[in-house]
């Protein structure tokens, strides 16, 4: 029978993290180096995926490669699956960590009445197709081993409509598509959980909440107030433990979950 060490560690699995040079997808490629595995760490930016390849190895002893990897093109995504294949011969742990709330919405109307069409359309792109294009091309890389974990981020927007008094003056807030975009991150995990389960390949989601990140004080203090536990989520902390869990055999009988990580937010409102 199997330590609760062993469950959790990640020795000799080889991870597929895009997007994860920065916030959420950062932090949880250090967790899955610290737990053991070397992998690949994608991101638009070239230069930004082999720099954090970079510190990621030094800091660990992993071996963890950079690639350049737009996940909206799907021949860039075929070619970055392939890479990672011929440098690690597979891939047992994808984590989908792209998109973002944005779409535009900085420089776009996020109110439903102005938002441009190409702005929704390139949010959903990027929150939903992306993952797509990278489950296609990833699915019978583990198919042929008959194991792997798939890890999709989604967010609570997908799971309760958004209070908007939370946020202050000159904060934009996150488009209702944004909201439909993880919503169908969600849907799409639990039938490509369904789908691939035969495969003996698990597909889970994790649904984060709020992270502070230097967001205006009176945000912060008004979306904390609305959490259990009441604070903001912490970078570098609070996604590491469920993005191990989710990744190693210690939920070696969990598929088609959405884990939710956000403090009690959603349970009270």
């Amino acid at each position: 029978m199997p330590r609760i060490q062993d469950l959790f560690h990640l020795q000799d699995r080889v991870f597929l993290v895009v997007g994860g040079a920065r916030n959420l997808g950062w932090d949880m490629s250090v967790a899955l180096a610290e737990a053991g595995a070397d992998g690949v760490i994608t991101s638009r930016d070239s230069d930004q995926a082999r720099a954090a390849a970079q510190r990621l190895a030094e800091s660990t002893g992993r071996d963890i490669v950079g690639v350049g990897m737009d996940a909206t093109d799907e021949t860039r995504v075929r070619q970055g699956v392939e890479e990672t294949v011929r440098r690690f011969d597979r891939i047992d742990i994808l984590i989908n960590c792209v998109g973002g709330g944005g779409g535009g919405a900085t420089t776009a109307a996020a109110n439903l009445e102005d938002r441009p069409l190409d702005a929704w359309e390139q949010l959903h792109r990027t929150n939903v197709t992306a993952p797509f294009l990278v489950c296609k091309h990833v699915v019978p890389v583990m198919r042929k081993r008959k194991s792997g974990s798939i890890i999709n981020i989604a967010s609570i927007a997908g799971i309760i409509g958004r209070d908007r008094s939370v946020y202050v003056e000159g904060m934009t807030p996150q488009p209702l598509d944004y909201a439909s975009a993880k919503g169908a991150i969600i849907g799409f995990t639990r039938d490509l959980a369904a789908y691939v389960g035969r495969d003996q390949i698990r597909v889970n989601a994790i649904s984060p909440g709020g992270f502070e990140r230097g967001q205006p004080k009176g945000f912060i203090d008004a979306y904390s107030r609305k959490t259990v536990l009441g604070r903001m989520g912490r970078d570098g902390v609070d996604i590491k433990g469920a993005a191990v869990f989710l990744a190693s055999d210690a939920s070696a009988y969990v598929t088609g979950h959405n884990l939710v990580v956000d403090g009690g937010f959603t349970i009270w409102q």
